[in-house]
């Protein structure tokens, strides 16, 4: 029960910060996605992996998307050209920075800007799902191990 709690609850904030930056000149705007209008698609880029956007197009610039990850699904040292800021809505991410593993459970949030190198892993049995916002286009640049 407290897991589902604090994952509306980030929802709920994650949404509330894209309606509060709306334009205020036309009286502002909503964004408003109920869970069950979310259209997820496969990543072209990394087999499976979903992607459902909810505001913008991460592929082209800045947006706001969910992302679902599967069971054990790790990405290597590397980096995101953009700066984006996310926050787990479900599973267990276990990030690894400057060389310490830090497991965020539901409700937890990080960010990544200057291009900062990280590793990922979904430590789940159910998979991830992640909520992003990305000030530019998304990208993942894996770090060319060192000769």
């Amino acid at each position: 029960m407290i897991k589902r709690i604090a994952m509306a609850g980030v929802v709920a904030m994650a949404l509330g910060w894209t309606a509060a930056h709306a334009d205020s000149k036309s009286g502002g705007k909503a964004v408003l996605v109920p869970v069950g209008d979310l259209k997820w698609v496969d990543d072209a880029k990394t087999p499976g992996v979903k992607i459902a956007a909810v505001q913008g197009d991460q592929s082209k610039g800045a947006g706001t998307f969910f992302v679902k990850l599967p069971t054990g699904f790790s990405v290597p040292l590397h980096h995101h050209s953009a700066d984006h800021f996310a926050a787990v809505i479900s599973g267990t991410m276990v990030l690894n920075v400057d060389g310490k593993d830090v497991t965020l459970p539901p409700g937890s949030y990080f960010a990544f800007t200057g291009k900062k190198q990280h590793t990922t892993k979904c430590a789940d049995d159910a998979g991830c799902v992640l909520l992003v916002t990305t000030k530019s286009k998304w990208d993942v640049v894996v770090e060319k191990p060192k000769s």
